[in-house]
């Protein structure tokens, strides 16, 4: 029997292909036990991606690991190789890691270098592994909105091929089942069309019952609007507005079929995807 870890069961990514592995009973590796989701015959481990010693124990006899990226912080590269490497110390033969579509150290959006950071520590770390490169999640960007309904920010005309995180989930499930099947393999994870924030905002409109619009900024504006309303660091106001100059430069254009063929059905759309469909 193959021994199946899953980080990030408490999240909506996590959470779901934990539950659509319940009848394999993975090991759940969580910070906080008390907000693991109870599924019959699985145990819960508690680490985090920086103690690797409690990384080790939890990870003891897992032959395939599931691993969400981290929260976003200043500290994630160190918290990513810290885990990558206590997985490879305790023996897990295979990792899946939740990447991000043109993850490079050069990316437009600033947290992809962190993604392609955590790949390089992977590919050196003599695991087998297969890397989902999820876009730009298509059930959270109607979520930029204001409560206004405005989303703001300087994405221009350009288009995003944004997944729904149902669908992420469900091929991660679909390789953890069979991992050899994908070892060694980079899927672009994208839904079934490239579409603009106008496009977005309209269409997530009607299907919410909401009055969205998107709202075109320079990239001096988003950084004094951000700067104005929230007081973090410069990493984090970096990452908030590169979301929409990846947009603008077509970094995040590209709809790939890998969706489809490892579910053996089309990508969900928009619509779809906010129903939960």
């Amino acid at each position: 029997m193959t021994h199946i870890a899953v980080t990030g069961s408490t999240g909506a990514v996590g959470g779901a292909v934990a539950r659509l592995l319940a009848d394999q009973s993975p090991r759940l590796v969580v910070r906080d036990a008390s907000r693991a989701p109870s599924i019959a015959g699985s145990e819960v481990a508690v680490a985090s991606y920086d103690d690797p010693d409690a990384a080790r124990r939890a990870l003891d006899g897992i032959d395939v690991l599931f691993m969400v990226s981290a929260a976003e912080s200043a500290s994630r590269r160190e918290e990513h190789r810290t885990f990558i490497a206590a997985a490879a110390s305790a023996g897990v033969g295979h990792i899946v890691y939740t990447s991000f579509a043109g993850a490079a150290a050069d990316a437009t959006f600033t947290l992809g270098r962190d993604h392609w950071d955590a790949e390089s520590a992977i590919r050196s770390s003599g695991m087998a592994f297969t890397l989902l490169r999820d876009n730009f999640y298509l059930d959270v960007l109607p979520l930029f909105a204001d409560e206004s309904g405005a989303i703001r920010g300087p994405a221009g005309s350009g288009l995003v091929a944004a997944v729904a995180r149902a669908d992420v989930a469900e091929v991660a499930a679909v390789v953890l089942g069979s991992p050899d099947e994908h070892a060694g393999a980079a899927y672009e994870l994208t839904g079934p069309e490239a579409l603009g924030l106008d496009q977005i905002a309209s269409r997530a409109g009607r299907a919410l019952g909401r009055d969205l619009r998107y709202v075109e900024e320079s990239v001096d504006e988003a950084y004094a609007s951000r700067r104005a309303s929230y007081d973090v660091a410069q990493w984090q106001l970096d990452a908030w507005v590169s979301t929409y100059t990846a947009i603008a430069d077509g970094s995040v254009a590209e709809v790939t079929d890998d969706v489809a063929r490892l579910l053996g059905k089309p990508a969900r759309t928009l619509e779809q995807a906010l129903r939960a469909d």
